[in-house]
């Protein structure tokens, strides 16, 4: 089996065809064809269905694809150990949470960026749920993510400590009021946000049921809505301080149990720590100490 071969079957599944995978990989349909045949043969099963559409994966399509990514994402990391002389450089994909990269971030990288120059540093948001996915599957090389973390492929270390407070408009005085409040709107990130789990568990800890959960991508658009009175939210207070002091929002102290969550930084057990990552490493454990005394 060769490692085009599977390069060839995973463009074809990422791009729905053999025309469309033969583009993007600047060769002629007949060629991908052609390898997309042997590598059925010598695995004695079909890959695709064809459709007038396109193409769509079988079932054993479906068990390949993972190990494809897998393979590539080795041989692209034995070249990067190859080519690591302890000098950081080239490609470092970090992952955050969206309220992490909004103001925990910033300052981090600016540092990183001066003393790492040369570093291709490619930064991405999601959820934690959505960012550990893509570290298992080797499309991040680490994310911040909402603590703990417990998982056998997984290797986790405390970056931040974040306090959680409840976020609503600046007439609403007091977390106990949104009992008596009907028709609670609840304002939350994407599927798959730890903060939105919290949420759940401090509300029917309060015995409210029956709340509406709207989703939002930004940041921006939860605040804009919760100061508006759409909706309450559940955010750090590092996040909502300036809202706050600006008489958009009020916020709400929770109690510790409630409150304090810790942002981690996860990575891949067996991932090969490059220079560029160890530098990363290197700059949160000295800023850690720093970020817990100002909270």
């Amino acid at each position: 089996m060769e490692l085009v071969d599977l390069e060839t079957f995973a463009a074809i599944a990422r791009h729905g065809g053999v025309t469309r995978a033969a583009a993007a990989l600047n060769t002629v349909q007949s060629n991908v064809t052609a390898r997309l045949k042997a590598l059925e043969l010598e695995l004695g099963a079909r890959l695709f269905e064809r459709h007038s559409r396109g193409v769509v994966l079988t079932a054993a399509g479906q068990r390949l694809l993972p190990y494809a990514g897998r393979v590539r994402a080795l041989v692209a990391e034995a070249q990067r150990v190859t080519a690591d002389d302890g000098i950081p450089r080239g490609p470092f994909r970090l992952g955050a949470m969206e309220t992490t990269a909004a103001l925990r971030l910033p300052p981090l990288l600016v540092t990183y960026a001066r003393a790492c120059p040369e570093v291709e540093l490619v930064v991405s948001t999601g959820s934690t749920a959505m960012l550990l996915q893509e570290v298992l599957e080797h499309r991040l090389d680490v994310a911040l993510v909402a603590g703990p973390v417990v998982h056998a492929e997984l290797e986790e270390e405390a970056a931040f400590e974040e306090e959680l407070v409840l976020v609503t408009a600046p007439n609403l005085r007091g977390p106990d009021a949104l009992a008596g409040a009907g028709g609670l709107k609840v304002l939350v990130f994407r599927a798959g946000c730890s903060y939105r789990q919290r949420l759940e568990a401090i509300l029917a800890a309060r015995g409210i049921a029956g709340a509406r959960w709207l989703e939002f991508g930004t940041l921006d658009g939860i605040l804009g809505c919760v100061a508006a009175g759409v909706g309450v939210t559940l955010l750090p207070r590092i996040v909502v301080e300036a809202a706050a002091r600006a008489g958009q929002v009020n916020l709400h102290v929770l109690p510790m149990a409630e409150a304090k969550v810790a942002t981690v930084l996860v990575r891949r057990r067996t991932a090969y720590v490059s220079s560029a990552l160890d530098a990363f490493l290197a700059m949160v454990r000295i800023n850690r100490p720093l970020v817990a005394a100002a909270e």
